[in-house]
């Protein structure tokens, strides 16, 4: 039994701003239902015995401890900055938000 049309590919990628061909959205309704057709299988044998994870194995931290370092003085650091105001860096506004 299909559980993903060509129709709801569409509506899926018209809500993502995603603009796809008519071939690739009959492409995608096929290899989307085998995934999701993959993902009940597995749902099926998974009983309430098996608890729920993320991962196989347990994972640990990995990362150093953070430590307090020395660093750089402000005025050096904006000194090499094309362009600073009030001890902060100075960038193009992006957003075109006001400020």
């Amino acid at each position: 039994m299909s559980t993903i049309n060509s129709d709801e590919v569409a509506r899926l990628a018209a809500l993502a701003r995603i603009d796809l061909a008519p071939d690739e959205i009959t492409r995608l309704a096929g290899e989307l239902d085998v995934i999701v057709q993959a993902v009940a299988t597995v749902s099926e044998v998974a009983g309430d015995d098996v608890p729920a994870t993320s991962h196989p194995i347990p994972l640990t931290n990995v990362l150093r401890e953070d430590t307090v370092g020395q660093t750089l003085p402000v005025a050096d650091v904006l000194a090499q900055a094309p362009a600073a105001e009030g001890g902060m860096f100075l960038v193009p506004q992006i957003l075109g938000e006001e400020q």
